[in-house]
Parts: structure tokens; sequence; C-alpha cells
């Protein structure tokens, strides 16, 4: 635990945890969207959206 709050760079055990469960969300989320690579067909480029959806 010592050295997760040392790497982290937060002042309590506290802050180091919410930081790693937010971490942890982070990435599932991220492999159960690249789970779905190649079932999903988009018709747009995906950079043509990102683009439209930030306003460049």
């Amino acid at each position: 635990m010592d050295e997760a709050v040392r790497l982290s760079g937060k002042r309590t055990k506290a802050a180091a945890v919410e930081e790693a469960l937010a971490e942890y969300v982070r990435l599932r989320r991220k492999e159960a969207l690249l789970g779905l690579r190649g079932r999903l067909r988009l018709e747009e480029d995906w950079r043509e959206l990102r683009e439209a959806e930030i306003g460049e």
C-alpha cells in the first residue's frame, strides 16, 4: 500500500485507492470496447466524428 501511495503521488491512502479504482474502471471499459472490435460497423470515419465532436 505504501508503494501505491508513493507511486501515485497522492497524499493519502484513500486518494491512492480512489485513483486506482478509477484507472481500473477505465481499463475495464477499454477492454469491453476492444472486445467489440470487428463487430460494429461505423459508416463515418472516427477521426471525422471526433473533429465534429470537439469542433475543430
